[in-house]
């Protein structure tokens, strides 16, 4: 894996092929090549000699193959290593953001543990058609409530421990300790779902089917408890209008229970449900940025760090492109390349998103092969989606370090795949203070330790 881009700069024709990006920071200004995803942070001072030629361009020049070569590999040549598996249609939430439309949530299937475990083994077969050996593709229940189906889900991963790494999400109502003790037993990823430092502000949006707070917040502090000490868990936050003015505290409160790492997503606005707590995008970035410094503050006081995932993969994408975690921000996303979902009926989609789209099932794991269904026009209309064909996006220079996220959400919500999806702003504004962050040296600091073992520089010039 190859470090693909690139530490501060300090000096690239009057033909530059490097864009200017004002990214509100006192002293440097970055510069992008956008196909390539190439960038330097300059001094302003030096923009102009930067841009009418020097050693970053001829830097530039020198290794742009490379850099074409492995963002395409990035973005049309991978092959799936990852499922999202819904072992169930069902879930004893009603959550207003959820993108599984209601009357699955309430009335549907579950997948019996036969038909479970006969799913896994025509997944391996498919995998190991071209996943290397000694690297173990990932299967992570998911849903819905996957815990509903908690039999099945645990013979599941008994049977098949050696040949997946397996996740479970789960809103942590079914968390006892006997279910704590198989999944911290078998080294499962645990993903806890959590909206509020306290339950009045967590329940506005997770609720039950009579339309009263749900309680899950209780559940999720007893499963916290429980987990304390295990690296292998960690706690997603779905930021909407009735939790942005509680980030900082949600930060706060999750550190002091010395949880490893959390998410803080945006609203993913396919289904209508969702857009009623879309926060707008400003709202959302000031919210989002300020609990971000909060989680910095924490860790310059105690020297322990509360990881922001899904901050941590943008900022990878711009040192890294090739070491990212998460394929949310790049384009096409990784629907249907890097991962794939599975409805408990078999019908397989680009992702867990779709689910409850029936135009986008691209098929059935169980009368078609996994192959065929990922050349489906179904899963070719997610794949194919580029940033290029976006209108806005297609002249942004930043691009590939966002991806014009959500297919789905573009679909659904403002009419193709053509269309931007929900928070180009908030987006936008997210890259900027990464950026910053790189300037001011401070990016390691809200990075997994150790996260570029493992990398290769292929490109290392200047300084700061």
């Amino acid at each position: 894996m190859s470090v693909a881009a690139r530490t501060p700069v300090e000096g690239g024709s009057a033909r530059s092929p490097l864009s200017p990006v004002d990214i509100g920071h006192a002293t440097h200004v970055a510069v992008v090549e956008p196909d390539t995803a190439f960038w330097g942070l300059v001094r302003k001072d030096l923009l102009a000699e930067t841009l009418a030629g020097g050693q970053l361009l001829d830097t530039f020049h020198a290794n742009a193959d490379g850099f074409r070569q492995e963002m395409d590999l990035l973005r049309f040549g991978l092959k799936p290593s990852a499922v999202y598996f819904n072992p169930t249609e069902r879930c004893n939430l009603n959550c207003t953001y959820c993108y599984i439309p209601e009357r699955m949530r309430h009335d549907g299937k579950h997948m019996d543990r036969a038909t479970l475990l006969d799913a896994l083994d025509r997944l391996h077969r498919y995998f190991r058609g071209h996943m290397p050996e000694g690297r173990l593709p990932q299967v992570i229940f998911h849903g819905a409530e996957p815990l509903l189906n908690r039999d099945a889900v645990f013979a599941g991963i008994e049977a098949y421990a050696d040949r997946f790494r397996f996740g479970v999400q789960t809103n942590a109502t079914l968390l006892d300790d006997s279910a704590v003790k198989f999944l911290v037993g078998h080294g499962i990823g645990i993903g806890l779902s959590l909206d509020g430092p306290s339950p009045e502000v967590a329940d506005r949006t997770r609720r039950n089917w009579a339309g009263a707070g749900a309680g899950a917040y209780d559940h999720v502090i007893r499963a916290i408890e429980r987990l304390d000490g295990y690296p292998g868990y960690n706690v997603i936050c779905t930021m909407t209008t009735e939790n942005l003015a509680h980030l900082d505290e949600m930060v706060a409160f999750l550190h002091a229970r010395r949880v490893p790492a959390c998410m803080l997503n945006v609203t993913r606005c396919t289904l209508p449900g969702a857009r009623v707590v879309r926060g707008e995008d400003d709202a959302v970035a000031d919210a989002y940025l300020a609990a971000l410094e909060t989680t910095h503050r924490l860790y310059r006081e105690t020297g322990r760090k509360l990881v922001v995932a899904n901050f941590a993969n943008i900022l990878i994408a711009i040192l890294a492109p090739t070491a990212r975690r998460l394929m949310c921000d790049i384009s096409p996303c990784g629907g249907g390349r890097s991962f794939f979902a599975l409805a408990p009926d078999g019908d397989l989609y680009p992702c867990s998103e779709f689910i409850g789209l029936p135009a986008f099932s691209g098929g059935n794991l169980f009368r078609q092969p996994v192959a065929e269904v990922l050349d489906s026009p179904a899963f070719r209309l997610v794949s194919g989606r580029k940033v290029e064909d976006v209108e806005g996006c297609n002249t942004c220079a930043i691009r590939h370090f966002c991806g014009s996220p959500c297919p789905a959400e573009a679909h659904e919500m403002n009419g193709g795949m053509n269309q931007k999806g929900a928070f180009c702003r908030f987006y936008e504004r997210q890259v900027h203070y990464a950026l910053r962050l790189i300037a001011d040296g401070r990016h390691d600091d809200f990075l997994w330790d150790g996260w570029d073992e493992g990398t290769v520089p292929t490109c290392m010039i200047g300084g700061a």
